[in-house]
């Protein structure tokens, strides 16, 4: 949990600066966390929050449930994708390279290897892909284990390489399924709440998803979060929850992308409750479900524009926000400093 020392002292210079008090919103709380996290173990609460080398880990996974063909696209599309982002020419690299993000993508067990020694790929394989956890559990739960760590690994590896502000972005046709099915087996909502129509599937598709997420869900609701994992998860979605827990033991904060990773994040607040102060949410998706696991985290995203393309695209995008709040409290004058009285 977050030492509070410093809580009121944040807050003064933030209620000092030169506007009404909350004038500037959810930058204002903004700024307090990122402050709070930096001021951690100091002797005296931190005048300057530094944003360094933020960097969006890219987690690929292939799901066996894709065979029912419930997604607009086969599994091959994941290693086309993966080839994409390495040659960067996805979404996500556009927007890493428009807001100086970094980027990183991990093989966590996609259906089609991939082979390249670009240095920003990392092959952490925890099989080719998941099985159809509508007929069987997804993973044994030493798979479970083996992904925690190597998420965990790999997240610390970044930061201690000098980031100190970290994203999880996540491609794999099939990875809506494992996300709502483990939402709704580990909260009190229903499959139907939690299964949306993921980038643009048909009714009966919908229709048919909803049928097949009840029947992993039958197997596994109510039971802890690494066997919830083992029966409907997929080998990207354990490796982000290993990477949000590898990131709150360095007390580093995550800017938290769309609904998959926000289900991961959600399954590491039920292991480590505390990492929860550890996260800033980016963005509300247009996925159905994302509205209901960011209840259950108590969260309000910083940005709604309907995105539903996942990748960390919506985490990218709000870094210009953050490094906004950081600079309001590094630099903007006080009422004291500007000579205004009110």
């Amino acid at each position: 949990m977050l030492k509070q020392d410093h809580s009121q002292a944040i807050q003064q210079r933030i209620d000092q600066k030169t506007k009404p008090l909350g004038a500037l919103g959810q930058l204002e709380s903004l700024a307090h966390q990122l402050a709070l996290i930096q001021s951690q173990n100091q002797p005296q609460p931190t005048q300057q929050i530094t944003i360094h080398k933020p960097t969006v880990l890219v987690f690929a996974g292939d799901h066996g449930i894709a065979d029912e063909g419930i997604s607009i696209a086969p599994s091959a599309v994941t290693q086309q994708m993966v080839l994409n982002f390495l040659a960067g020419g996805a979404a996500i690299n556009c927007f890493c390279r428009s807001n100086q993000v970094e980027m990183k993508v991990i093989d966590c067990g996609i259906l089609l290897p991939v082979e390249s020694d670009n240095p920003h790929f990392l092959v952490q394989r925890l099989g080719s892909r998941t099985e159809n956890f509508a007929r069987q559990a997804a993973m044994s739960v030493e798979q479970v284990k083996q992904g925690l760590l190597l998420g965990n690994q790999a997240v610390q590896q970044v930061i201690r390489a000098g980031s100190n502000m970290v994203m999880f972005g996540e491609m794999g046709i099939g990875n809506t399924s494992s996300a709502s099915a483990i939402l709704a087996a580990l909260s009190e909502h229903s499959v139907e709440q939690c299964v949306g129509y993921g980038t643009g599937i048909s009714t009966q598709q919908y229709q048919k998803k909803i049928q097949l997420v009840k029947q992993g869900v039958t197997r596994c609701r109510g039971l802890d979060p690494e066997t919830v994992l083992a029966e409907v998860g997929g080998f990207e979605i354990v490796q982000m929850v290993g990477a949000f827990l590898g990131a709150y033991q360095q007390q580093t904060p995550i800017l938290v992308d769309g609904f998959i990773v926000t289900v991961a994040a959600y399954v590491a607040t039920l292991i480590e409750p505390d990492c929860r102060e550890l996260m800033i949410f980016a963005h509300q998706s247009h996925e159905s479900g994302h509205q209901r696991v960011l209840e259950q985290l108590n969260a309000t995203p910083l940005l709604n524009l309907g995105l539903r393309l996942g990748e960390g695209t919506g985490a990218a995008l709000a870094v210009p926000l953050v490094k906004a709040a950081a600079e309001f409290y590094n630099t903007m004058a006080s009422f004291a400093d500007a000579g205004v009285t009110v």
